[in-house]
């Protein structure tokens, strides 16, 4: 496990190069639409870092723009050729495929799933469905399944993708408080064994002080980094710990900071005399 972050970046000297690195990073829809401004930030091999931020402040675009869904309009994103994979609020699994096809689906892309044959994919397939605890559910369909087993399924089949960096776009957002507990465990658990780098995007930040080494908080749109809270918490965590509730509570404040910030001249408007 990687211990937590004791000072911001960028500015490292202890020689690490970083599984991600974002360098002035903008972007711009249209004409002048600016979603993100001149982010800079990293996320060091095997860290785990959340995203926090008001509704619309640029998070899932800055996601994208790692993945390679998108490219930025100005700056420069190094992810040192490390194989990435992405997750979503909705797991988006192929309805007519069993939960194994949709796994061996993503196994058929990657470098090694490439020269091997069904029956081996099959039992890759199935191991990482041992993984995620989802044994003996190959067979299913994603329409049998829970919400939460669905994101387990979905969660396999990144893993099955062989990446060293997982992009994740608020993914428990849409379970219930206890699922999404459990759904925890089972991230930590697989992060510190596959030594991952993670990049977390959530809206709760109860979520984020649970599950990150370190929370960056994104200012109201443009998005740019206005503050990170290393988490120097010992794992593992519970979201009702008055430790994390601590510090939730003093992430929440400067987050409430920023939107009063970013409403108050709208709120204003013009002639008001401000």
């Amino acid at each position: 496990m990687t211990a937590p972050i004791q000072e911001l970046r960028p500015g490292r000297t202890d020689g690490h190069e970083p599984a991600v690195r974002l360098d002035a990073v903008s972007k711009v829809y249209g004409r002048e639409l600016l979603a993100l401004d001149q982010v800079t930030l990293s996320v060091d091999q095997g860290e785990f870092v959340c995203l926090l931020g008001a509704s619309g402040c640029g998070k899932s675009t800055l996601l994208n723009l790692v993945a390679g869904l998108d490219r930025p309009t100005a700056g420069e994103i190094d992810t040192r050729d490390a194989r990435i994979a992405m997750m979503f609020q909705e797991p988006a699994l192929f309805p007519w495929l069993t939960v194994s096809g949709n796994i061996e689906l993503a196994l058929r892309v990657t470098s090694s799933g490439r020269n091997t044959t069904k029956k081996e994919r099959r039992a890759r397939a199935a191991e990482l469905l041992e993984i995620v605890h989802l044994g003996g559910f190959g067979g299913k369909r994603p329409h049998e399944l829970s919400g939460g087993m669905r994101q387990r399924v979905a969660l396999a089949r990144a893993l099955a993708q062989e990446a060293d960096v997982l992009l994740m776009d608020e993914p428990f957002g849409a379970l219930d408080a206890m699922t999404r507990d459990l759904l925890h465990d089972e991230l930590e658990r697989i992060w510190r064994e596959r030594e991952l780098s993670v990049l977390f995007v959530t809206h709760n930040v109860r979520e984020a002080v649970r599950l990150g080494d370190r929370v960056v908080l994104l200012s109201s749109r443009p998005g740019k980094v206005i503050e990170e809270f290393p988490v120097a918490l010992p794992r593992p965590r519970r979201t009702d710990s008055a430790e994390v509730a601590e510090l939730a509570s003093t992430i929440t404040d400067r987050l409430r900071q920023e939107v009063l910030r970013h409403a108050r001249p709208a709120a204003q408007g013009p002639g008001s005399g401000e």
